[in-house]
This record gives structure tokens, sequence and C-alpha cells, in this order.
């Protein structure tokens, strides 16, 4: 199925979201002052990753498919943004790396998923109309 921008922009603002999110979450549960530039300074690394993603996997052409689009965004953008935060000297820790795919992973993967479950929804009531 030929992918339209009405598929793919909500699927890539999707994505930077639910990474602002983590983000965010991530620097409240912290108590880190600041969260809204704080969560930009976490996030950027992911948004990166991210981006790096939608361009190397050709994402937009699936932008909601579990495999390979959402799988793949999933581990390229944790996979950059530790190696930005290593570069930039943020700290990447295992415990922050098991976190960040744990989280990134059921945001990303998840919102993919609540998406198939609703397009299989709606290809069934057309199908009994």
């Amino acid at each position: 199925m030929q992918s339209t921008p009405r598929t793919w922009v909500p699927a890539a603002i999707g994505d930077l979201v639910l990474i602002l999110v983590f983000a965010g979450v991530g620097r409240d549960a912290h108590a880190r002052g600041d969260i809204i530039t704080g969560a930009f300074a976490t996030a950027w690394p992911f948004l990166a990753g991210a981006a790096a993603a939608w361009l190397l996997l050709r994402v937009w052409r699936q932008p909601l498919a579990l495999w390979p689009s959402g799988v793949g965004v999933w581990l390229v953008t944790v996979a950059v943004g530790m190696a930005l935060r290593a570069i930039t000297g943020q700290t990447v820790v295992v415990p922050f790396v098991i976190v960040a795919l744990l989280s990134l992973g059921v945001f990303l993967l998840g919102f993919r998923a609540v998406a198939a479950l609703i397009r299989r929804g709606r290809r069934q009531r057309q199908r009994r109309a």
C-alpha cells in the first residue's frame, strides 16, 4: 500500500512527540528543573536518531508498519541517540540504555500497534457493511 502525507506526517509527528514525552518524563522523574528546555536537550540525540531512521529506512513508505518501520525507528533512534549522547559528553550508562530501549520501544511500537488495531477494526466494519 502506497503511503500518503496523510499517513506519514502524523506518524512522524507521533514519533517526535513520543520522544519528547520520553525525555520530559525522564527529566521530571529525576527532578531536573526546566522540564521544557531540558526535555529538548535530552531529546535532541534521539530526535536525530529518529530522523536518521526515517531517512535510512525510508519509513515514509510504510510509516505505521510495526516491521520493519517501527522496529527500525525504535532501534536506530536508541542507537544513534546513545552514540550522540556519548560523543557530546552526556551520560550513557547501562541502566539508562535499558530504560531508553524499553520506554522508546513501548512508545514507538505501541502507537503503531494501536494504529494497526484501529485499521483492522475499520476494515472489518467495512466488510460487514
